[in-house]
């Protein structure tokens, strides 16, 4: 069974649609990717078409089913990854959204927080959700979509409106509508849900104004979710698993164990830990939120979001011109034996954990008329190590200290980062051979359902590892660094006007 099958991931990131072919051992058979244009109707505003989505996602996915049958392989199954917190709505008649999908790192809705924190239920919210009152989560954007399209607020009432992150909307599209479903990691993150129960909570439902009409339905990650429309992929497939990106980033990584840690460098950053059966409540500013449900059961997480890590290396090139593409970023980076003391905090949409300033805006110090392209280059790529050690840190303010990385994401493929990233944190990183890890996540979730897979064990016999990175800085020149990213952040803070 294992040499004749094939599991497809669909891989629905912030700048671009994948879909992967992967053999029932975790190998690769083909990638499919296309980009989208990311719209900014203002500042801090960051917004998709949700049709882009749907058809670069539905492109990607006929292409790894393609290439996973010309290899001469049946596909068992799909599994779905994708950017979370991403808020859609739609007609429940047409399948067609309202208004643009508000992205994850928009900022729009930083007034709305700031009221409800005003009216004290911040420490409500985060004792229900595990997670903190912050435009990054769903629940806001979706009211802010209710209250300016006109006549939304009406239509939901009716039950004319549907409500879903991206992974609810591709299985609308995928089910020709006959399925509005969700799992149970993409609706922790909506700042709606229980993160001990897993469930719609009423209370949050009433204090952000969502009703409960427009929501989906929450199953496990590995779960009969539905099977796809014949017309969309030509032909019947089963989607068996789901999961967010950064909780399918864990599951690919193999964070099975209390204590395991992984960090994925896509758009953004985000650490996981797995923290086991029960919830570890942060007092740094972490998040507490769901690792993955599996056969009904939560494994939970501590979790550190930055927003902003590969795409400070698009904005080099798509904003300043400084490269042509990322790749030569490492090139770069080794040309010089330091950035000239530059540092780039890149705030662009504001500061994620553990500061969470949504006020925050991108800055650069340390400019002189020796400043060049590689430093610039190589202070983009430090601001990713040091806003990780700033995670790290505030995990050890937490009582945890993890004692090595897994790595995954565009990023990680960097040696010269990764090396740097070793360096700053003083632990050693790991990175996988397979660094899909988001893909191979949802994949193994899929072929869990399937019975292609009969435990987590499983996957965890799959990983393997590609290359090892021990620490090799000097503490001094550590401190020195660390101590100038410190001071670059506060001026970030400091408000102007």
């Amino acid at each position: 069974m294992a040499g004749t099958q094939a599991i497809v991931a669909i891989d629905q990131g912030t700048t671009s649609s994948r879909a992967i072919a992967f053999r029932t051992d975790g190998s690769i058979i083909a990638v499919a990717q296309r980009e989208f244009r990311q719209i900014y109707p203002a500042s801090g505003w960051v917004e998709h078409d949700p049709e882009e989505i749907w058809s670069t996602a539905q492109a990607v996915t006929r292409e790894a089913i393609d290439a996973a049958e010309s290899a001469g392989l049946s596909v068992a199954a799909i599994g779905i990854t994708n950017q979370r917190e991403t808020t859609i709505v739609w007609d429940r008649g047409t399948g067609k959204a309202i208004h643009n999908a508000i992205v994850w790192q928009d900022r729009r809705t930083a007034g709305v927080c700031a009221r409800l924190r005003d009216d004290g239920l911040e420490d409500l919210i985060t004792e229900r959700t595990g997670l903190l009152l912050d435009p990054y989560f769903s629940a806001t954007k979706v009211a802010w979509i209710l209250d300016h399209v006109d006549g939304a607020r009406d239509r939901a009432a009716r039950g004319e409106l549907a409500f879903g992150t991206v992974d609810s909307f591709l299985m609308w599209r995928l089910t020709g509508g006959r399925r509005h479903v969700t799992d149970a990691t993409n609706a922790a993150r909506t700042n709606l849900c229980g993160l001990t129960t897993s469930a719609w909570d009423d209370r949050l439902l009433e204090i952000f104004q969502v009703p409960a009409s427009m929501l989906p339905e929450i199953l496990d990650c590995a779960a009969e979710f539905g099977e796809t429309d014949p017309s969309i992929l030509g032909k019947r497939l089963p989607v068996l698993g789901i999961a967010g990106d950064q909780q399918a980033a864990a599951v690919g990584q193999a964070c099975f164990r209390p204590g395991d840690i992984k960090s994925t460098y896509g758009t953004g950053c985000f650490v996981i830990l797995n923290t086991g059966n029960a919830p570890v409540r942060s007092s740094n500013r972490l998040l507490s939120t769901l690792c993955y449900r599996v056969a009904g059961r939560n494994t939970y997480a501590l979790e550190g979001a930055i927003f902003v890590s590969g795409a400070v290396v698009q904005w080099l090139r798509d904003g300043l011109g400084v490269i042509e593409k990322a790749s030569e970023t490492e090139a770069l980076a080794r040309s010089v034996d330091d950035t000239g003391g530059v540092y780039l905090v890149p705030a662009f949409t504001g500061l994620g954990a553990p500061f969470w300033d949504a006020e925050a805006r991108g800055a650069m110090f340390g400019l002189t008329r020796d400043t060049g392209r590689a430093h610039l280059a190589r202070a983009a790529l430090e601001s990713v190590a040091y806003q990780t050690r700033d995670l790290f840190r505030a995990m050890a303010e937490d009582g945890v200290k993890p004692e090595t990385l897994r790595v995954d994401g565009g990023m990680a493929a960097n040696d010269w980062l990764m090396q740097f990233l070793s360096d700053v944190l003083s632990i050693p990183v790991e990175r996988p051979t397979v660094t899909e890890t988001t893909a191979l996540g949802a994949a193994a979730l899929a072929a869990l359902q399937a019975g292609i897979y009969s435990s987590l064990d499983d996957v965890a016999a799959s990983w393997a590892l590609d290359r090892r990175f021990e620490p090799d800085m000097a503490p001094m020149t550590r401190r020195r660094l660390l101590s100038g990213w410190d001071s670059a952040v506060a001026r970030t803070r400091i408000r102007i006007g």
